[in-house]
C-alpha cells in the first residue's frame, strides 16, 4: 500500500513539473510573440490582398490553404533551422536578427515612399497574363506562401532571440507553440477582415432588425477605412520594430551610444508628464524614435536594393538568362 502511495506521490511530483514547464513554454512563447508584432501586423496587413478578385466562394479556401503552408514554413523549415543555429552558430542569430530589422525597415520605408511619391504599383496586377481561374489561384496561393516565408522568418528569429536559454526541447516547444499561434492569429483575423463586408452586406440587406441592417451598412462603409488603417498601422509596426532590432543588435555588438542615448531621450520627455503617465509616455517616445531611425534606415536600404536589383537585371540580359 505504502508502494501505491509513493507511486502517487511520484506521479503527482511529475505532473507539477510537466505544468510548470507546459506554464514555462507558454508564456516564453507569449513573450516572444509579443516581440515579433511588427512582422505579425504586416503578415496580417498584407496577406488580404492574395484573395482580392476571386469569388466569394473560395476566399476562405485560398485562406486556408496559404495557413497551412505558412505552418509548413514555420515548423518543417523555420523552426528546424532555428534550432541548428541556436545549438551550433549561436553567433550568427544577432546579425540575422538585425538583417530581419533591416528588412522590415526597408518594406515599412518603401509604403512611406510610395505615399508620397506614388508610381504604378498595380503594372503585376494590370497585366498579369490570362488564365484559368485555378490557375490563377495557384500563381497567388505560391506568391502568398513565398512572402510569408520571409515574414515568418522574421517572426520566428525574434522569437528565438527571445527565448531564454535552455534545453532545446524546451526551445522548440516554445517556437512550435509561437509558430502555430502566431498562425492562427494572423490567418484567423485575415478570414475575418476577407469575409467580414460579405457578412455587412448580408445583415444591411437581410437583417430583420432596423439595427441589424444599420450594423450592416456601417460594416460595409468601414471596411475600405479599416484596411487602410491597418496598413497604416502595419508600416508604423515594421519600422518601429525593425528600428528596435536593429538598435538593440548595434548595442550587443558594442556600439550601444544609439541605444542609450534614445533611452536617455525617453527619459527626459517622460519627465514633462505626471508620474502616472510617465510609463506610457516613455515607451511611445522610444518606440517613436526607434521608428523614425526605422525609416531613416530603410530610405538608405532602398536606393541599395534598386542599384542592385539593376545590376542583377544587366547580368541575366548579359548571359541570356530568362526571367
Amino acid at each position: 500500500m505504502s508502494g501505491l502511495i509513493a507511486l502517487f506521490d511520484d506521479i503527482a511530483a511529475i505532473a507539477k513539473v510537466a505544468a510548470a514547464s507546459v506554464d514555462d513554454i507558454v508564456t516564453q512563447a507569449a513573450k516572444a510573440g509579443a516581440k515579433a508584432a511588427g512582422a505579425v501586423i504586416d503578415d496580417a496587413a498584407v496577406t488580404p490582398r492574395y484573395v482580392q478578385g476571386f469569388h466569394p466562394d473560395r476566399e476562405l479556401p485560398i485562406v486556408w490553404r496559404i495557413a497551412k503552408g505558412s505552418i509548413k514554413n514555420k515548423l518543417l523549415i523555420l523552426l528546424p533551422a532555428g534550432l541548428l543555429l541556436s545549438a551550433f552558430a549561436p553567433w550568427a542569430i544577432m546579425p540575422l536578427l538585425m538583417l530581419g530589422g533591416a528588412y522590415l525597415c526597408f518594406e515599412g520605408a518603401e509604403k512611406v515612399a510610395h505615399l508620397f511619391m506614388p508610381h504604378d504599383t498595380s503594372e503585376k496586377i494590370t497585366q498579369t497574363k490570362p488564365g484559368k481561374p485555378k490557375e490563377l489561384e495557384e500563381e497567388k496561393i505560391a506568391g502568398a506562401i513565398k512572402t510569408d516565408f520571409i515574414l515568418s522568418a522574421e517572426i520566428m528569429a525574434i522569437a528565438l532571440a527571445s527565448i531564454p536559454k535552455g534545453s532545446i526541447w524546451m526551445e522548440a516547444a516554445t517556437l512550435a507553440v509561437v509558430a502555430i499561434g502566431i498562425t492562427i492569429m494572423v490567418y484567423g483575423s485575415v478570414a475575418i477582415i476577407v469575409k467580414a463586408d460579405d457578412v455587412g452586406l448580408h445583415m444591411a440587406s437581410e437583417g430583420r432588425f432596423s439595427i441589424t441592417r444599420a450594423v450592416g451598412r456601417a460594416v460595409v462603409k468601414g471596411m475600405p477605412g479599416f484596411l487602410k488603417a491597418l496598413v497604416i498601422v502595419g508600416t508604423a509596426a515594421m519600422l518601429w520594430v525593425g528600428g528596435s532590432i536593429f538598435i538593440h543588435g548595434l548595442s550587443a555588438l558594442g556600439f550601444g551610444g544609439l541605444e542609450y542615448q534614445i533611452k536617455d531621450w525617453a527619459i527626459m520627455v517622460s519627465g514633462f508628464v505626471p508620474d502616472a503617465f510617465q510609463a506610457i509616455v516613455d515607451w511611445f517616445a522610444k518606440a517613436t524614435m526607434d521608428g523614425i531611425f526605422g525609416l531613416a534606415l530603410g530610405l538608405a536600404i532602398i536606393p541599395m536594393v534598386k542599384f542592385a536589383g539593376g545590376i542583377s537585371k544587366k547580368t541575366k540580359i548579359k548571359f541570356g538568362i530568362p526571367k
